[in-house]
């Protein structure tokens, strides 16, 4: 079947199969006579775990991998829930980081319901961001940034 058919059974664009050919998960023969690109049943079942794999959170490196111990003859399944186990706690915590921004942007919609709007002076660009939770050891962006770049190196 060419890029189009695999793509229109597998439900995703040509693009996304042209994609998955370039990155060197699918691999395509070619008609003889138009060298299109040709696919076989196989190729939409591995299009398929593809698709999967991403839902899981995993890289196109990692599905590399994945994709390669099962070409070997190797199971590639104890390689698979280590790297969801190690995974898993990360995104826990992205989650958490998420939900105490969404608190914090609730916090100041809620604080600048009642602040008029202010005109950049040369001395303030927007008097909500500048004026937000003052006083507060945490409101420094710089202190946040910090953190996060911290917390992102372990």
């Amino acid at each position: 079947m060419k890029v189009s058919e695999l793509a229109r059974r597998a439900e995703v664009t040509a693009e996304t199969v042209r994609h998955y050919v370039r990155e060197g998960l699918l691999e395509p023969a070619r008609d003889p006579h138009n060298n299109y690109q040709l696919f076989d049943e196989g190729a939409l079942g591995r299009l398929r775990f593809i698709l999967r794999a991403r839902t899981l959170g995993f890289s196109l490196k990692e599905i590399r991998d994945i994709v390669a111990h099962a070409d070997q003859g190797d199971s590639p399944c104890p390689l698979v829930r280590d790297m969801l186990s190690a995974r898993l706690p990360e995104v826990q915590a992205r989650i958490r980081e998420l939900q105490s921004l969404a608190e914090r942007m609730e916090q100041a919609l809620a604080a600048w319901s009642t602040m008029p709007d202010g005109s950049p002076d040369g001395h303030t660009i927007c008097q909500l961001i500048e004026h937000w939770n003052d006083g507060a050891d945490d409101c420094c962006p710089a202190r946040v940034t910090k953190q996060h770049a911290q917390e992102a190196s372990h």
